[in-house]
């Protein structure tokens, strides 16, 4: 039984949503227990790796809470729910108060203003930042305050398996419409090499993104969409997965052998006043809108995809010579040293960049208040679907998504978390009759298989014979995973295997039963057809 542990809430994740969560949960009730568990250290997160900033209105002479919407709206191409857009950029200068309470630091100029940024897809400065790193220095100030309450257990190297639900405990088969429960989740202790129930009246999921379905993606090795595995397995409602950002502007290193996780350049960069430019030495993207470079992501990523295919190149450049370099280093200090790193001065030289998977902006359903279509089950961050971004994510909305939904989360909470019964018996993990898996080479030859079929099929750019391959494809992989899944002790990669590829084809089915383009998804067929 000292696999059991018992916690009054279980909280998946380490990044911004998760620990604010906390936060407000162990003040409200200071003598209960919240247990946050994380699959690799305590700050590896999407939040960690956060450059640009919060997009939020605090100058209200020249900007207002109405341009904030209508901007965010014009990014989702359509397909944002308004009244979730409006709750969160009204909410939005309340939530960032409370960050600067837990101790956040953003910049400001000369006169103790703050120094806020303009983004692609912006129609003013509105993003307060912390130089080039800001979601560094969030995870900075929360996981301090984290560390100095008594109530919250923070475990590391604790990767969470699946939801425990009534399908466990009373052996039912549930479909989507007759209500699943959740009672916590198996974690498996990397450490101590062995699966553990924890149990929980509620259970927050806020696992981060998906970037490593992808070859090439400026997410961390850890996002390897858990949360949407776990919750589709669970049959939790998810949707709009076709939606995949695209940054435009990720590091192209042209002396590294390795393209996987690739460092951002901020689209900070280009609201600075860098241009992108082909290898003809050409400023292209007025051929491509009246906003140029300062056009939505999507819109620039399928740009810079369009001007790669024509000239067969691998990257292009981003021009930040004409910029005061002063200036660049004290706003970018960050992306300065890098490029330095590789041989690159940005006074002289452009920067190689190229397209790279960087923001999900579909995921588990969820309402206002962060409850999906689970009881006692919420979620918060990128693993959702609020309805905020629509079809494309406006820059800089996610840290702002992340704690408006926690914060809405927790008031919910609050109301429901006194009437929440436990069952008395919680069955434990069972792996009788498993064995030790040896060929590691089978998970990783898979995972590079299934990033290539996603990058090369299901890219910036797809069709509709592209997608039915890559569903093929996928569908193969998925039997052979689950083969591997059931006869195999629990290893940390073969569960990442298993919830990379439950994803990859979801994006592919979600993908194929799409029949009109809009914002980060676009099929060169659905255009043949209105022609």
């Amino acid at each position: 039984m000292s696999n059991i542990n018992k916690s009054d809430f279980l909280i998946i994740g380490s990044g911004i949503a998760g620990l604010s969560y906390a936060l407000k949960i162990a003040q409200y009730y200071p003598k209960h227990k919240i247990t946050i568990v994380t699959k690799g250290e305590r700050s590896d997160s999407n939040t960690k790796y956060a450059q640009g900033g919060i997009a939020t209105v605090s100058d209200f002479d020249k900007d207002s809470f109405e341009e904030h919407v209508t901007d965010t709206l014009k990014a989702g191409d359509g397909l944002c729910d308004e009244s979730i857009v409006r709750m969160v950029v009204k909410q939005g200068p309340q939530r960032l108060k409370e960050l600067i309470n837990w101790g956040v630091v953003f910049d400001q100029d000369n006169e103790n203003k703050y120094d806020l940024a303009m983004e692609g897809g912006h129609s003013h400065h509105r993003v307060l930042h912390y130089k080039d790193i800001t979601g560094r220095e969030i995870e900075r100030a929360l996981l301090s305050c984290i560390e100095s309450t008594n109530n919250i257990e923070l475990l590391e190297n604790h990767y969470a398996v699946d939801f425990i639900t009534q399908h466990q405990v009373y052996k039912e088969k549930t479909d989507l419409d007759s209500g699943v429960v959740c009672y916590g989740a198996y974690v498996f202790d990397k450490k101590e090499d062995t699966v553990k129930t924890f149990v929980a009246k509620i259970t927050m999921l806020a696992s981060g993104g998906s970037g490593q379905v992808y070859r090439t993606t400026t997410n961390p090795k850890v996002a390897t969409s858990d949360g949407i595995g776990m919750a589709y397995r669970a049959k939790a409602v998810v949707r709009n997965l076709e939606f995949i950002q695209f940054h435009p502007t990720a590091l192209y290193d042209t002396k590294s052998t390795n393209k996987g996780v690739t460092f951002l350049i901020s689209e900070a960069v280009r609201g600075f006043g860098a241009k992108l430019c082909n290898r003809k030495n050409e400023y292209f993207m007025s051929k491509y809108d009246p906003m140029a470079d300062l056009a939505s992501r999507d819109i620039v990523a399928r740009a810079i995809d369009s001007e790669l295919k024509q000239e067969g190149e691998d990257y292009l450049y981003l021009d930040c010579r004409h910029i005061d370099y002063d200036e660049f280093i004290n706003h970018f200090p960050n992306i300065n040293e890098k490029c330095k790193s590789i041989g690159i001065d940005i006074r002289k030289d452009m920067i190689p960049v190229a397209p790279a998977n960087h923001y999900l902006c579909g995921g588990i359903k969820t309402d206002e208040h962060g409850r999906t279509s689970i009881d006692n089950l919420y979620a918060c961050g990128e693993c959702t679907s609020t309805g905020l971004h629509g079809a494309n994510r406006l820059a800089s909305n996610s840290l702002l998504e992340a704690i408006v939904f926690s914060h809405n989360s927790y008031k919910n909470t609050i109301e429901v978390f006194e009437n929440i019964v436990i069952p008395d018996v919680i069955p434990v993990w069972n792996d009788d009759n498993t064995f030790e898996n040896k060929e590691k080479v089978l998970i990783t030859h898979d995972r590079k298989t299934l990033q290539n079929i996603m990058s090369d099929y299901v890219g910036i750019v797809r069709s509709d014979r592209m997608l039915k391959i890559a569903e093929d494809r996928i569908g193969f992989l998925y039997k052979q995973n689950e083969i591997l899944y059931k006869n195999s002790k629990l290893t940390e990669d073969i569960c990442e295997l298993r919830n990379m590829i439950t994803t990859g084809y979801l994006i592919t089915k979600f993908s194929i039963e799409r029949t009109q383009n809009k914002g980060g998804f676009y099929n060169i067929d659905l255009d043949k057809a209105k022609k």
